[in-house]
């Protein structure tokens, strides 16, 4: 990736996008507004001089662009480790690189949308050395965070906050009487969120001093759908964007007022801006729009940040740019280079690994041949068709296929919708992004016993990404609902009997499997599984005297492994959390001595909440030991390695036993 060379013979014919002038059109107007003193280039790495945003400062405008192509080689290399943020960082390079050279960052805040773009402003921001650490235990997070540097003003890692803590962060400001600047890039992703769309709403009726630069690549991590992002892609083809790529004739005045005798060639593109005919959502909005701009040309985005962060009221820049920047195959295949397994940083190879089948291939797999056999069933995402494993079904029943961007509520909503006409809707979702939608579950769902079913992916701890996207409340927050039903399969052949059963009995019904693989079964697989059923594993006898393990979903895997070798403890697969299979935990706690909940959930609300409040109601007296998440988040490691913090694994499990008084083997 060899660095631009910024010299005005390249530079001086092209036009600036926003303004209908060129470069040196613009030096004759302002002398020296590019400060272009020297070419770039060095011997010593622009990167190596870098500590500090302070340190940008030290840099000529011209040297830029290399420095940005030394920062995409560095993201390269950290992220050629696999399981981070590739396309979306290198595709956000340009404009961190020229955020941090105007903005004066801590003092000035500088928000991201989730957060998984912000890898060059991590380096940028002292944390280069430290960037092998990232997600993992004790090492960098994988978004921005709060608690990890001054330099991150907000924790993120979910889609469409930024707008409203940046209107937050500038009303904060001016109450308080101070004077720095706000800035917030959000993607064109994050603009299909409704919280997004509300921020922006009130930030053009309060209208704050704030800096908006969306990022507009046409991604999230799926492509991007909706009434939005059509608008963006129309914005590309209208003539007054092809001959001037007008910005809007207030901000241009507003910048300079010599620029105002160049202004002949915007002109005609400032009509058809403001034309009724072809309307600016953003401008409607109250907010002041410029752009498109090239989001890759950081020499130009420099500039134009400057001079909008000094303007008055909410200003929009809209930077396109191409995720993946700068390798080939990465702009070619963003989702797929999204967050790549490890490659080769050199040959850019995957490194080899064996096939696995994880849970979201299986339930992909099932729900597609499940919708053979019912036309009702109908499946809905938010923005997750590759997350969810629905690639196949979205191609084989596109009819009945619904992807509502990142926007949880109207997913549920729409479910219901569906579900109050005969359909039979599934919201594939993932844990984390639920908890964004509990009020409609309830609201639209639960209270009309709406047939909606919610396949709950990445339930449970899911590792790296840390506290964000642990999936580890859902079971505390549906629980509460009156008529829910909640199930846990053990595996893809349950999950497949589960499915098939949560069509028959109706709604509402949630599904929950972590993230991690599962055993492959055979399509045209459909055991019958009545709902509320628990399975005997294992029966207690000899040394146990009557302790019973009851294990739901992944906490069942640790329960197996820690049982192994000890034949006289109990073990239920506790598969069905709402309704409980009462009649064998009657059973159970009549004749147990103690009894062991094992749950990937929070223990404040969850499975063993579920039994405690079962056996008091029955009034049944029998100890019992909760072991399950810790009613505190987790920070990112390894799933293993945060279950064994958190005391529920293997060893956790035998441990507890030990002190029930099993014989426990000690371990060599």
């Amino acid at each position: 990736m060899s660095a631009r060379k910024p010299d005005s013979q390249q530079m001086s014919p092209r036009p600036l996008p926003g303004l209908g002038v060129s470069r040196a059109e613009l030096n004759r107007a302002m002398p020296g507004a590019l400060a272009m003193a020297r070419p770039a280039g060095s011997a010593t790495p622009l990167l190596d001089r870098i500590d500090s945003p302070a340190d940008l400062k030290h840099l000529q405008m011209d040297q830029l662009p290399q420095l940005t192509a030394e920062l995409r080689d560095e993201i390269v290399r950290v992220c050629s480790v696999g399981g981070l943020h590739l396309a979306s960082s290198l595709g956000a390079t340009d404009l961190i690189v020229a955020l941090h050279y105007v903005l004066n960052s801590p003092r000035d805040k500088l928000l991201f949308d989730v957060g998984h773009q912000a890898y060059a402003h991590k380096i940028l921001t002292g944390r280069r050395h430290l960037m092998h650490t990232l997600k993992k235990e004790g090492g960098l997070s994988g978004f921005t965070r709060v608690s990890e540097s001054p330099h991150d003003a907000i924790t993120v890692g979910h889609a469409s906050t930024s707008l409203a803590n940046a209107l937050g962060m500038a009303m904060a400001r001016d109450a308080l009487g101070q004077d720095h600047k706000v800035a917030a890039v959000i993607g064109d992703g994050a603009l299909t969120g409704g919280m997004a769309l509300a921020a922006l709403n009130t930030i053009g009726d309060k209208q704050p001093d704030m800096l908006i630069v969306l990022n507009d690549n046409e991604m999230s991590i799926s492509e991007n759908v909706g009434a939005i992002n059509r608008f963006m892609r129309g914005l590309q083809v209208q003539k007054w964007f092809q001959e001037g790529e007008g910005a809007g004739k207030k901000a241009v005045s507003a910048i300079s007022k010599p620029l105002a005798e160049l202004m002949s060639r915007a002109k005609s593109s400032t009509r058809h801006f403001f034309d009724p005919a072809s309307i600016n959502p953003f401008a409607a909005m109250g907010l002041r729009y410029v752009g498109p701009v090239d989001g890759h040309d950081v020499i130009e985005m420099a500039w134009l940040m400057e001079k909008l962060l000094d303007l008055s009221g909410p200003t929009l820049l809209h930077v396109v740019t191409k995720k993946g920047k700068g390798l080939d195959f990465a702009e070619a295949d963003p989702i797929k280079w999204h967050g790549p397994a490890k490659f080769d940083p050199v040959t850019h190879e995957f490194a080899a690994g064996k096939a696995t089948y994880s849970w979201s291939n299986a339930f992909g797999d099932a729900v597609t041949e499940l919708a053979r056999q019912d036309p009702r069933l109908f499946v809905i995402t938010p923005a997750m068709r590759e997350g969810s494993g629905l690639v196949e079904y979205s191609k084989a029943h596109p009819k009945r296929y619904l992807d509502v961007g990142i926007a949880e509520e109207v997913a549920v909503t729409a479910a219901a919708g569906m579900g109050l006409q005969g359909l039979r809707p599934i919201v594939a979702i993932y844990s984390s992004f639920l908890q964004r939608a509990y009020d409609q579950v309830v609201h639209d769902v639960a209270i009309e016993h709406v047939p909606v079913i919610f396949a709950i992916d990445r339930a449970g701890v899911v590792g790296a990404d840390g506290a964000t996207h642990n999936g580890v409340f859902d079971l505390s927050f549906l629980r509460s609902i009156p008529g829910m039903k909640i199930g846990l399969p053990k595996d893809a052949f349950e999950l497949r009997g589960m499915l098939k059963e949560a069509v028959r009995v109706g709604g509402p019904v949630a599904i929950r499997y972590p993230r991690g693989n599962t055993p492959r079964v055979p399509e045209g697989t459909w055991p019958d599984l009545a709902w509320g059923t628990w399975e005997r594993l294992k029966v207690g006898q000899g040394d146990g005297q009557g302790v019973v393990v009851l294990a739901a979903g992944k906490g069942l895997e640790y329960a197996q492994a820690a049982l192994e070798d000890l034949p006289g403890v109990g073990l239920i697969n506790a598969r069905f959390v709402k309704p409980l299979d009462t009649a064998m935990l009657r059973e159970v706690a009549q004749s147990a001595r103690a009894l062991v909940t094992v749950e990937d959930n929070s223990v404040v609300g969850g499975f063993g909440s579920a039994v405690l409040e079962e056996l008091s109601r029955l009034n049944l007296s029998v100890p019992v030991r909760v072991l399950g998440v810790p009613d505190e988040f987790q920070e990112h490691a390894s799933v293993e390695r945060v279950h064994a913090l958190s005391g529920m694994d293997a060893q956790a499990i035998r441990t507890v036993l030990a002190e029930l008084g099993v014989d426990v083997p000690i371990e060599v």
